[in-house]
């Protein structure tokens, strides 16, 4: 038995009758579908609510969350999610609040990597980096990974990358949330090349300073890896 379901056991011995269990974190889809079960079978109710937004969005209290739950539990829960996020959406019974987080932070990744190369190719064009941004977020390129999270300085006086890429989202953290992304697709059978070669990336990265670092300063890993390659 998984560690947070051998918890959940003991929450559950301890909870008082009547309560509903919510899980923020980003875990295991089946995980998530265990627990919820155990709660149930326990005569509780439960549901996973992972999060999107980061630092910034928890103090602007932006936050989205993304709700797995039978649909009573969903409008039990709403009016306290709706206190501390602008964005709730119900993606379905328990576990599919991990499926929806899951791939998002897949999409996330992937596009980091893109626009922080995308910025370091620039570089070595002679593009500075205020017209490399003027352009692409007014183009098809546009993606939170650059208008929100700019992998580097100076564009986005809120970025990470102003603050000596102090996260923010960790880097760290989002080598976790690809490895749970690589779980599903290998039990799922999908082809998913830049969801497994961003895993590897970011897996490389967490492994040095960048565990303790945005997860925009992969961009730093990419402008080094490329200077070696002169």
């Amino acid at each position: 038995m998984p560690t947070r379901c051998r918890r959940a056991e003991g929450l559950l011995a301890a909870a008082p009758a009547g309560a509903t269990f919510l899980d923020c974190s980003t875990i295991n889809i089946s995980e998530a579908q265990e627990v919820a079960t155990l709660a149930k079978e326990a005569g509780f109710k439960a549901a996973d609510a992972p999060v999107s937004g980061g630092v910034v969005g928890a103090q602007a209290g932006t936050l989205a969350f993304m709700v797995g739950a039978p649909h009573d539990v969903y409008q039990e829960i709403h009016p306290l999610l709706d206190i501390m996020g602008a964005r709730i959406v119900h993606c379905g019974d328990n576990g599919m609040g991990q499926a929806a987080k899951i791939c998002n932070n897949m999409i996330l990744g992937i596009s980091m990597v893109a626009v922080s190369e995308a910025f370091v190719l620039a570089e070595k064009l002679g593009l500075e980096h205020q017209a490399m941004y003027d352009v692409v977020s007014k183009a098809s390129g546009q993606c939170w990974a650059l208008t929100t999270n700019c992998p580097v300085p100076g564009p986005v006086p809120t970025s990470p990358a102003n603050n000596d890429y102090q996260p923010g989202f960790g880097g760290a953290l989002m080598s976790k949330d690809l490895n749970l992304a690589v779980t599903a697709i290998e039990q799922t059978g999908v082809d998913a090349q830049m969801g497994q070669l961003a895993a590897d990336i970011y897996k490389k990265f967490s492994e040095g300073e960048g565990a303790r670092q945005d997860f925009s300063g992969i961009i730093n890993t990419i402008r080094e890896d490329s200077d070696d390659k002169k």
